[in-house]
């Protein structure tokens, strides 16, 4: 396992969303073989600009908004750096963000539950 495997991480992003929940940077690390570091972290979040990069092109929701830090289940400034920010001009922190944060993250629940029930079904 990478963490420079944009399709490894694409799969335990999806498997997070079909299960409708949020990972931590810890959670992920671990799911990809590794402890929490900064250096790691950092790591990860080039991969998961890749990742989001990917699914804009696939017309898919993005998928890196459901990587969050465990102190307060909001990505970190990275995630808000490289948001197009014609959307969304709040804090990053507290409540509004908090609101924000989980409209995206719904939307990726939402397409990949309806996703993984067209596999099934």
């Amino acid at each position: 396992m990478s963490l420079h495997d944009a399709d490894e991480v694409r799969s335990h992003l999806v498997a997070a969303a079909q299960a409708g929940h949020a990972l931590t940077y810890s959670e992920l690390l671990g799911h990809l073989g590794y402890a929490f570091s900064r250096p790691k972290m950092r790591a990860l979040c080039k991969t998961l600009a890749d990742v989001d990069a990917d699914a804009r092109g696939r017309g898919e929701p993005e998928l890196a908004v459901l990587v969050v830090r465990a102190s307060d289940g909001l990505p970190g400034q990275g995630w808000w750096i490289g948001l197009d920010m014609g959307e969304y001009r709040g804090p990053w922190e507290g409540p509004e963000a908090a609101r924000y944060i989980a409209r995206c993250q719904q939307r990726a629940f939402d397409h990949w539950s309806v996703a993984a029930d067209e596999e099934t079904g």
